[in-house]
């Protein structure tokens, strides 16, 4: 049974975080030196009232403004680590602001920069279980709202967003074979220690490493070196494994679309797998790393600018907080 994409959309809060205002709150980094070690140059960030289900909303309005019928979807499947609350579930309260039918499954998935495609697993496995006939798989994110306000280094490289994605068994681009994996030993690296269930109260503590980098259990923390070790060792294994499960050669590919985590990891790996720049789509300077958003967005822009055309292979990597990494290759 082929299962594809058939529509996407995404959308940006309008708050707006330029490196020049960052410069101006931390002197030591020039505009300059920020798009050159990040490669960003802006990042959206959600309003103070505005929420993960908020934005999954407005993507998923912007694909029934171009011609989706609500009333097909028959499953919603939502990607956030930053939900409105511990419970009830926010795909369900999506099902009723969209105005979507009671027939519907809905449920959430925790899940960070690996969501995307974990996601479109999830959907093709529901289809082809016969469960479900068009998925609305939506990512979103409002990771600045975890971020210290003095932590220079991550509020340069995220941003927030949201993305929404159809998935049938009609449509533009064919969802191939997967390859997953996942590492829980490397939680501690990327991790927001209090406010769940292990560590519920906040503890108000911040200290200051030898950098001045703010470190709080109140907030994201991220060991930079190990998270930049870990996608070394993982993701040209990923690739390897996701090629081997979809029977081609990586000279088959045609574009190469990885989670957009930052320009100085992704030129990294570009020169690791040795891809030529042309195969190697980078979206990142106006919109920054959005988590579980960075590829249906480069999806959405590579087939805008004409880097993706019908007839292409594109193959989809996602690696990041879990440890949780995935690949697969979509056929256009």
């Amino acid at each position: 049974m082929k299962i594809y994409i058939k529509a996407i959309s995404y959308y940006l809060p309008e708050n707006v975080l330029t490196n020049e205002q960052l410069a101006q709150e931390f002197p030591e980094w020039s505009v300059e030196k920020i798009m050159a070690k990040v490669g960003v140059n802006q990042r959206h960030i959600a309003a103070q009232d505005e929420t993960a289900t908020d934005m999954a909303i407005a993507a998923a309005q912007k694909l029934f403004n171009g011609g989706i019928d609500r009333q097909t979807i028959d499953y919603v499947l939502l990607c956030t680590q930053s939900p409105d609350y511990f419970l009830p579930t926010s795909a369900c309260i999506i099902q009723d602001r969209l105005g979507l039918s009671k027939n519907v499954g809905a449920l959430d998935f925790n899940q960070g920069c690996s969501g995307y495609v974990y996601g479109l697993s999830l959907a093709k496995g529901l289809i082809c279980a016969n469960i479900a006939k068009n998925v609305l798989l939506l990512t979103a994110e409002t990771y600045t709202k975890l971020l210290h306000p003095k932590d220079k280094g991550n509020r340069t490289i995220f941003g927030d967003a949201a993305t929404a994605t159809l998935v049938s068994t009609e449509g533009f681009a064919e969802i191939g074979a997967f390859s997953l994996g996942t590492d829980g030993s490397g939680a501690e690296n990327l991790i927001v220690r209090t406010g769940a269930a292990r560590c519920p109260e906040k503890s108000g503590e911040v200290r200051f490493d030898s950098d001045n980098n703010p470190l709080s259990p109140d907030y994201i923390y991220m060991n930079g070196s190990e998270i930049f070790a870990f996608t070394l060792e993982t993701v040209p294994d990923l690739v390897n494994k996701t090629l081997e499960k979809n029977n081609i050669e990586k000279d088959a590919v045609d574009l190469f679309l990885f989670h957009q985590a930052n320009k100085y990891m992704l030129d990294f790996l570009r020169k690791k797998l040795k891809i030529e720049k042309e195969k190697f789509y980078i979206y990142l300077s106006e919109v920054g790393n959005t988590v579980s958003s960075t590829i249906p967005i480069a999806i959405y822009e590579a087939m805008k600018s004409g880097n993706l055309q019908k007839g292409m292979k594109s193959l989809l990597a996602g690696f990041g907080v879990g440890y949780s990494w995935g690949g697969v290759v979509l056929k256009f």
